[in-house]
């Protein structure tokens, strides 16, 4: 059987069947193509235990794949070939045998509570060239870094979706397909009612919580590419939307938020995620080491 057309049945019952969302399809097409590219693979029956050992062989020699690539490439496959198997298209998985490097434990990189306030006060005096642009920028970043939000989550947020009145944010399918509500801010509130005064005053209709600029529909993930390598010029700050998520997680941590109540802002589906973050807050530790018993002598 052709790769092509078993991995476009493959895509379409994960996207309609299994409910996966489109960035793991997407996830999964780069990989089949990368796979079907480097070794030349056209047909099902061309991918063996050989050919695969190939791919990965090169990856990490080659293209200096780190170990969270190799598990991601190694996953995708997995799940590909399950599923071939279970469609009676090939007899034995290909994959079975191949070793997985470990991975790696880092601490999630953050920005520090200096940063991340000072990002928010560039955002702010930024030279833009309407008030629109101003006040929608303020408030997208400040719900990554008040509330933790993914990129997507932040792209498909609606306009009811934010209900200021009762302080909370509803998050409609985040990452796994869960339904989550995340509390406001009262700092988090400022940054959004001003947003919401342009958007009623420029017209923005759009059901998308945060419009273009320039037409009447949802903010898109070029923009905020764009967006981002703009802020990191002028803030001389490195860092990436993911961070964001990571810097809010730790500074609700140093702030004393339970880990509990936070890995359910996160939309983590189990709290052993969350618990990373417990290393990476320094603040926190420190906070507990002067529980031992023994400090009072």
């Amino acid at each position: 059987m052709q790769l092509q057309n078993a991995a476009q049945s493959f895509y379409e019952h994960s996207l309609h069947i299994r409910g996966f969302s489109p960035t793991t399809i997407k996830r999964y097409k780069y990989v089949l193509s990368s796979f079907a590219r480097y070794c030349d693979i056209t047909t099902l029956d061309q991918i063996t235990n050989d050919s695969i050992r190939k791919l990965f062989f090169y990856g990490r020699t080659e293209r200096n794949w780190s170990t969270n690539t190799y598990h991601v490439f190694y996953k995708s496959l997995s799940v590909f070939l399950q599923w071939c198997q279970k469609q009676n298209y090939i007899e034995l998985n290909p994959l079975s045998g191949i070793e997985k490097p470990s991975i790696e434990k880092k601490l999630p990189p953050k920005l520090t509570r200096q940063d991340a306030s000072r990002l928010l006060e560039i955002i702010d005096n930024y030279p833009y060239d309407n008030k629109f642009l101003r006040y929608r920028n303020h408030a997208m970043f400040s719900l990554f870094i008040f509330a933790g939000l993914r990129l997507n989550e932040l792209l498909k947020l609606r306009y009811t979706d934010v209900d200021i009145a009762n302080l909370v944010l509803f998050i409609r399918q985040g990452k796994g397909n869960k339904d989550r509500i995340i509390p406001i801010s009262h700092a988090l509130v400022s940054s959004l009612e001003k947003y919401l005064a342009e958007r009623n005053r420029v017209g923005k209709t759009c059901t998308n919580f945060f419009a273009s600029s320039t037409r009447n529909i949802g903010f898109t993930s070029s923009g905020m590419k764009l967006l981002v390598l703009k802020l990191r010029q002028a803030s001389g700050i490195k860092f990436t939307v993911h961070k964001l998520r990571h810097t809010f997680a730790t500074l609700m941590l140093e702030g004393g938020c339970d880990i509990y109540s936070l890995s359910k802002m996160m939309g983590h589906s189990d709290i052993k995620t969350t618990t990373i973050y417990l290393a990476a807050s320094a603040e926190h530790l420190r906070s507990q080491i002067i529980k031992h018993p023994l400090n009072t002598i």
